[in-house]
């Protein structure tokens, strides 16, 4: 059983599909009629205007209607579009138990507890009929789906079958005068509109549901005797054929499935059992833990039951019906019934192979699963639930193509899932014990492989390469290597498709789609709220997918989109050009014809040909909202620009893209204050002050029109400001331009005129007005206000702006291709190429012309290249010089004809950037600021992976091979590159390498340090030295291969130091574990130390061995210690009294994991010894050894690498590339 879909809820007792939707109606025991999406999983409607109970619901068929009967005795028609009720049937005089609409009359029938059957005309809203004769609650009333019958079950434990066919003529002829009299005397004394054409008895209990077959004139019945009955009837009789036993409670109901020979039938038994309707015996049982079934429906047209119980209801179908497939080249093989077939894309030509099923022997869940083709021996893989899962192969005959008769005996296996690794080889995946066989031909088993995950799939990545799926992850498996090349986390994934170049997967799970480059790194996830049913890929690297209904696609970097809606759910099987080849669930090929344009817009906007862009934008009708977003989302406003005829829009993009002239365009269209004020912002940003005077005087901004003059230098205008103010009587706005123009004699006038004496007087006294200063002490008399004494002041009067009007000049670009191409203004793209050529620098500069000033000067800034490449930003403004040497003699940069003014020099290639193509080595990465980088090359040579550490000296690197020079005030930092080995006659053009704060020597000082400190016993301090000595040996250049090797011994003794170090630490912590403590005691002697510190090492564990009574262990330490020639007497005096203590009793009182004879390194992490000859891992960078289950941990020694990781080796000198 496959559920589509589940509720929670109240019981329900009715339900019904809606024949075209994918809707379902239920009704539930509290009142409620809810109409659900099976296929989103969600509630869409709600309809509660029944009081208690609704037992019966049904759908029409075309129109927008449904009827329901409930335990109020109303039936209710009503329209879903309105969402409202629009009439009530009124008749019934108890529980109201089925309703249904006729399937081609407007008739409603009905079954209820007053033991009557009553047919209504919802047109006329009227009852036509009412068929009497049984004697209890009638549980069903139905109508045949082509004859006029009508069946209908009851709790007198009779089936009837009705002959409704009088009913029906009446309805055609319009009746004369007199049969309308007749008429109305049948409705008065019961009429014989409709007859009992059959009872049948022969349920012991009463009968809860009676159902027709759709073709065959068969009736099935279920009732209260746990039976369900299968009845035959001709034109005079029906006879009960068989009974189907096995329900443990009431039977509630039972119909025929319309597309298969098999009845379902549910119960209150808490199950719902298929029978078969040949052999008649059961197939399959579903049960529920605490829900009893009460009813179930099946869909018009497609393979889908519901079943309501308890507390909800199931959508659910009985077998899969996505035919197994496999696509090879131009030619697709697939199953279709009990056949395989053959279909070319190109002749779209289909043709029957060969039968792989034995007649008859086909059940539910039964057909193949998976295909798996070798085209060079022409063999079929075919996996299925048979058996709980096994494989046949098949062998295709050359000629047997388009015959497609004879059966041929196929060879099998047991096996979830098996597929083609090779010519002539397969896999098989036993689930058992988590392992492939690899078999050839003849079904003999090559090979075994344990899988790495316990994978419940496999599937073909590559000749010799499987995908193995577990419940949570996939891995690509090596069959010959026995390597994982690839993991990745997913949710399940249910099938798996590569691409044509088998360079990238895409992984379809049930609501995701992730697609993954052939080592299964992670490229996009894309989340779907449909259902995912199939995908291929295009010849683009386009992957397209099916839901269950859409068609849509999906570009490398995961953006998504839809290409058509579906009615029914397709697989797709190739994608050709704009055509999709696809399966639909019957089976038959289909080819769709789809229209490509969006995605393979976006596709070139994404891999940059905008070449291919233009053409589109050109030649087709791509429009619309959303590829306007998506090119503003995407960063090209101005490519959408040419899309949008709105002028609010156009506007906005015009804005965004920097392009003024449509902007203003846009905005005098508009005309709206905030339009011009934002395009007044964007001039200035620009820097284009005749746009930024025409926004502020559109919108009347005095102010800011004047703070714009004063920056331009434009004191012309400024004065004109300042009359302006004075006619709008603005006297603020007079004083402020009085104050910008520094017209002082105007600002005391004002300050006079609006009666401020005081400041006025004050103001022209400081400026050194005095006959005015005089004219206003006379007028003030005694309040002349005193001056502050000893202070000079200093006078508002504002500076000369940088640059005297005109607009700011603009670096000249290459047109944008898009510009160029879609205006069709300026010259053709030819021209423009030309020009470039002759400009000094090779780049053009957009140059609006400023007002006659010729910036000739250019020679200064030339002779200092390097500052000019790395600020362009300052180029443009050294215009403070205007005493200008006669024009002749200034060597012109000679752009154009037109336009005389000065061109930076093209940005020269930062330095940092040279130090990083040229280098493998991490620290000058990190030196040049490149830290992405920098970590890639250590975790490709040493499997580091925790950078934590390495952060701060990162940072260091970089810090210092960099100096910082301040030019002046106004002007950024410029950051100078520090290189390393610079002298002076060292060519000016040539980079070096950067200088690097960490070098060889500073190690040495440290381990001499380190050395130190463990001698004097200050063992965490060492510890602290040693690491920090591993954590900077990644980050060290040096020259030769000498040094190399000398670092490379560095790292060897420092990890001995390290292990040993917190060995001992750690044995320092134990206080309570004395075995323990003389196990990592033991084990520190065996760390490669200096003499003086092996020496204080094994009479450390002598002493602790002695103490601890394992006198043996303690000789053993005692001999150790005098072959090394102790230069200490005391050492030595020490050692040969344990050793005459031991020689009397030659015992260990506890056992240790300990056997000094057999040679032996002690793991990293745990602390373990690892002897000769057991397997271990090793940290690629510091070379520590661990037990194998440490693999994939980070090394507790050097904290950096992972255990077991794959690097390539330490890369410390440039002398190592060459």
């Amino acid at each position: 059983m496959l559920t589509k879909f589940e509720t929670k809820s109240n019981r329900v007792k009715g339900l019904s599909f809606h024949s075209k939707r994918p809707w379902i109606l239920a009704s539930l025991h509290s009142g409620v009629i809810q109409l659900w999406d099976y296929r989103m999983g969600t509630l869409i409607d709600r309809f509660d205007e029944h009081d208690g109970p609704v037992r019966g619901v049904h759908f029409h068929k075309s129109q927008p209607l449904f009827v329901s009967g409930g335990d109020d005795y109303k039936i209710k028609v009503w329209n879903y579009k309105l969402h409202r009720c629009l009439f009530t049937l009124l008749g019934h005089l108890d529980y109201i138990r089925t309703v249904q609409f006729h399937h081609e009359y407007p008739w409603i029938v009905s079954a209820s507890d007053d033991q009557t059957i009553r047919i209504w005309n919802w047109q006329s809203r009227t009852c036509i009929s009412v068929l009497t004769g049984h004697n209890h609650y009638v549980m069903c009333a139905s109508f045949h789906p082509k004859e006029d019958l009508v069946v209908s079950a009851s709790l007198d434990q009779t089936v009837r079958v009705w002959d409704i066919g009088a009913l029906r003529k009446k309805t055609v002829s319009p009746a004369d005068d007199i049969l309308r009299l007749s008429q109305m005397n049948t409705d008065l004394f019961g009429g014989v509109d409709a007859v009992v054409k059959y009872v049948l008895e022969g349920h012991d209990r009463g009968v809860n549901w009676a159902a027709f077959h759709p073709s065959l004139p068969l009736i099935v019945s279920g009732a209260d005797d746990r039976q369900v009955k299968l009845w035959r009837m001709n034109d005079t009789k029906a006879w009960e054929v068989d009974t189907l036993r096995g329900h443990m409670n009431n039977v509630s109901c039972v119909m025929f499935h319309a597309k298969q020979d098999i009845i379902v039938s549910n119960s209150e038994d808490r199950s719902i059992r298929v029978w078969d309707v040949t052999k008649r015996t059961g197939v399959q049982t579903f049960r529920r833990e605490h829900d009893r079934f009460w009813i179930l429906a099946s869909h018009p047209e497609m393979n889908l039951l519901a079943a309501g119980h308890d507390s909800g209801m199931i959508v659910f179908k009985l077998e899969r019906e996505r035919p197994a497939f496999a696509v090879s080249g131009d030619s697709l093989f697939y199953t279709k019934d009990r056949f395989l077939r053959f279909y070319e894309f190109s002749a779209q030509k289909d043709t029957q192979v060969m039968p792989i099923r034995r007649p008859g022997s086909t059940s539910l869940n039964q057909s193949p699963r998976t295909l798996s083709y070798s085209p060079t021996e022409n063999a079929v893989l075919i996996c299925s639930d048979v058996d709980g899962g096994s494989y046949e192969l098949y062998f295709i005959p050359k000629d047997s193509i388009g015959r497609g008769d004879s059966l041929q005996e196929a060879k099998r296996g047991p096996g979830g899932s098996a597929v083609f690794v090779a010519r002539n080889r397969f896999a098989v995946l036993e689930k058992s014990n988590n392992q492939v066989l690899v078999k050839n031909l003849k079904n003999e088993i090559v090979k075994k492989s344990a899988l790495p995950i316990a994978a419940d799939a496999i599937f073909y990545a590559g000749t010799g390469n499987l995908l193995c799926r577990a419940e949570d992850r996939v891995v690509i498996f090596d069959l010959q290597q026995r390597l994982v090349l690839g993991e990745l986390q997913t949710p399940f994934v249910k099938y798996v498709v590569w691409s044509h170049d088998m360079e990238n997967v895409a992984l379809l799970s049930k609501h995701a789609i992730i697609i993954a480059s052939k080592k299964l790194v992670h490229q996009c996830t894309l989340h779907e709220t449909i259902r995912v049913k199939s995908g291929a890929w295009d010849d683009n690297g386009v992957f397209i997918y099916t839901t269950l209904n859409h068609i849509k696609y999906c570009l490398p970097n995961g953006d998504s989109g839809i290409i058509r809606t579906l009615d029914v759910p397709i697989y797709i099987t190739k994608v050709s050009g704009n055509t999709i080849f696809c399966l639909d669930r019957d089976g038959k090929n289909r080819s769709i014809v789809i229209d490509a344009t969006e995605y393979i817009f976006k596709l070139s906007l994404l891999k940059k040909r905008y070449d291919h862009v233009m053409s589109m934008i050109r030649n087709s009708q791509l429009c619309g909202e959303a590829v306007i977003a998506y090119l503003q989302q995407k960063g090209f406003p101005d490519v959408a620009l040419h899309f949008v005829k709105d002028e609010r829009t156009r506007f906005n993009l015009a804005i965004e893209s920097g392009n003024i002239q449509i902007a203003v365009a846009s905005a005098t269209a508009i005309d709206e204050k905030d339009y011009w004020y934002r395009l007044g912002v964007e001039a200035l940003r620009q820097g284009n002050a005749g746009i930024v005077e025409y926004a502020y005087q559109r919108t009347k901004n005095f102010e800011r029109l004047s703070f714009l003059y004063l920056i331009t230098g434009n004191i012309e205008k400024l004065s004109k400001m300042m009359k302006i103010a004075e006619v709008k009587n603005d006297v603020m706005g007079q004083f402020h331009n009085a104050l910008y123009l520094g017209d002082v004699r105007e600002r005391v006038k004002i300050l006079e005129n609006v009666g401020h004496l005081p400041l006025a007087y004050i103001t022209a006294s400081t400026h050194g007005l005095q006959d005015v200063a005089e004219r206003l002490a006379a007028e003030l008399g005694d309040n002349v206000p005193s001056l502050p004494e000893g202070k000079t002041a200093s006078l508002l009067m504002p500076r000369a702006p940088v640059m005297c009007s005109g607009d700011w000049p603009l670096l000249r670009v290459m047109k944008g291709i898009f510009e160029g191409g879609l205006d069709n203004i300026g010259r053709g793209a030819a021209d423009e190429e030309d020009e470039a050529a002759d400009g000094d620098w090779g780049e053009e500069l957009d140059m609006v012309d400023v007002d006659g000033l010729q910036n000739g000067d250019v020679t200064a800034i030339l002779e200092d290249g390097e500052e000019a490449a790395e600020n362009e930003e300052e180029a443009g403004w050294e215009l403070e010089d205007l005493e200008l040497p006669p024009e002749a003699d200034t060597p012109r940069a000679s752009v154009n004809a037109r336009s005389s003014v000065f061109v930076a020099p093209t940005p020269g290639m930062p330095v940092s950037q040279i130090w990083v193509q040229r280098s493998s080595l991490a620290a000058e990465h990190a030196a040049a600021g490149n830290f992405d980088t920098a970590m890639r090359l250590l975790s490709r040579q040493l499997g580091i992976k925790n950078f934590t550490p390495l952060r701060p000296m990162f940072l260091d690197l970089h810090t210092g091979s960099h100096s910082y020079l301040r030019a002046f005030s106004s002007a950024p930092v410029i950051s100078l590159a520090v290189e390393r080995g610079w002298n002076e006659s060292a060519s000016p053009n040539v980079r070096g390498p950067p200088a690097l704060v960490f070098n060889f020597s500073q190690l040495e000082e440290k381990l001499k340090a380190g050395y130190k400190a463990t001698t004097t016993g200050k063992f965490t301090e060492a510890l602290r030295l040693f690491i920090s000595i591993l954590h900077t040996i990644p980050l060290i250049v040096v020259e030769s291969r000498r040094e190399v090797d000398e670092v490379k011994e560095l790292i060897i003794i420092v990890k001995e130091y390290v292990l040993g170090l917190q060995i001992e630490l750690k044995r320092r912590e134990l206080k309570d574990d004395p075995v323990r403590q003389q196990e990592l005691a033991a084990y520190f002697t065996h760390c490669n130390l200096q003499m003086p510190h092996l020496r204080l090492a094994l009479q450390n564990a002598m002493t602790v061995c002695f103490k601890a009574k394992n006198l043996a262990t303690a000789a053993n330490f005692a001999r150790r210690l005098l072959e090394t020639n102790p230069t200490l007497e005391s050492q030595a005096r020490t050692a040969r009294q344990v050793l005459q203590a031991a020689e009397r009793n030659m015992t260990d009182s506890a056992q240790l994991n300990y056997d000094f004879r057999n040679p032996f390194v002690t793991c990293g992490a745990t602390y373990v010894p690892i002897y000769r000859g057991q397997k271990d891992v090793s940290c690629p960078y510091c070379s520590s050894r661990f037990v194998p289950s440490q693999e994939g941990q980070l090394c507790t020694v050097c904290d950096l690498a992972v255990v077991g990781a794959d690097a390539s080796g330490l890369l410390c000198s440039p002398s190592q590339i060459r």
